[in-house]
């Protein structure tokens, strides 16, 4: 990795963090870089959400440093971080029957620099950002109206209205089909190669996350266990650890890229078998 910190669009050092007396982080160290998508990879409960919710200034009361293009997120302002970072939770809840637009448009609100209302601009900006999600359609419907997946790709189109710099997504693809979840994430690669845009993702989808990430971290009870390119990561030694099932790893014959299959019980004894002989056979 290189050393200078100003090309980094983040990296967080020694990141520690605890709810109430239960520590769920562990000295966690990443780096993300212009241009790249990285994916946070691991069980329930090892760190994914908690670190970007540190990241993006939802939490505080952490030990360590995160740094956004070099400075300390604590010395900079919310309407800063929000110029520049955008987030994608995992649900979002409204309490107030917003229009899908006026939603939208909330993403604007960090550039609108004092101006109480948005221009014609911020309102084609939004507009945009509804039609690249494929939900232009529901501009005018309540949000509370929407299924959960149709309201997840509003949220992800506020965020792209956001227009941010580094993109911050927590499972963004956990209430959408298929075709839906590609086009997330297609658009989030297009991101990072027309603009730059870093992306930092955390999913439980290990095929998603070989398609897509750069780079993935696997993480394991608050503790960064092993991070690398994706073909060096997502093995089959290491996700049987992590995750304590078996799975069916190869190589997908259409992109190269790693192929996990989670096995059934039935199949799984028979495969680890097979694993363990070819590992005894190799050594």
């Amino acid at each position: 990795m290189e050393s200078n910190v100003d090309s980094a669009a983040v990296e967080a050092t020694g990141l520690c963090f605890k709810y109430g007396q239960r520590k769920v982080l562990h000295d966690i160290a990443l780096r993300l870089k212009h241009g790249d998508i990285v994916g946070l990879v691991g069980p329930n409960g090892s760190g994914k959400s908690t670190i970007l919710k540190i990241i993006s200034g939802i939490l505080d009361g952490y030990t360590g440093c995160v740094r956004i293009a070099g400075r300390d997120v604590l010395e900079m302002s919310r309407r800063e971080v929000a110029c520049r970072l955008a987030m994608v939770p995992q649900e979002s809840v409204f309490g107030f029957p917003f229009s899908v637009l006026e939603v939208v448009l909330m993403g604007r609100h960090p550039h609108l620099a004092g101006q109480a209302f948005e221009s014609r601009a911020d309102i084609k900006i939004a507009n945009d950002a509804l039609a690249r999600c494929g939900a232009l359609e529901l501009a005018p419907r309540p949000i509370q109206e929407l299924s959960s997946g149709e309201r997840q790709r509003v949220v992800f189109a506020r965020a792209l209205a956001q227009q941010p710099q580094i993109l911050l997504l927590d499972e963004p693809a956990s209430f959408l089909d298929i075709r839906h979840q590609v086009e997330i994430y297609d658009i989030a690669r297009d991101l990072a190669l027309e603009q730059g845009c870093a992306v930092l993702t955390a999913l439980h989808d290990l095929n998603l996350a070989s398609e897509y990430c750069d780079h993935v971290y696997l993480l394991s009870s608050g503790r960064v266990l092993a991070d690398g390119a994706t073909s060096e990561i997502l093995t089959y030694s290491n996700l049987t650890s992590v995750f304590s099932t078996e799975v069916y790893v190869d190589i997908n014959k259409v992109t190269g890229k790693p192929l996990v299959v989670p096995l059934s019980s039935h199949l799984a004894n028979r495969h680890k078998q097979t694993c363990e002989g070819r590992f005894r056979s190799n050594n």
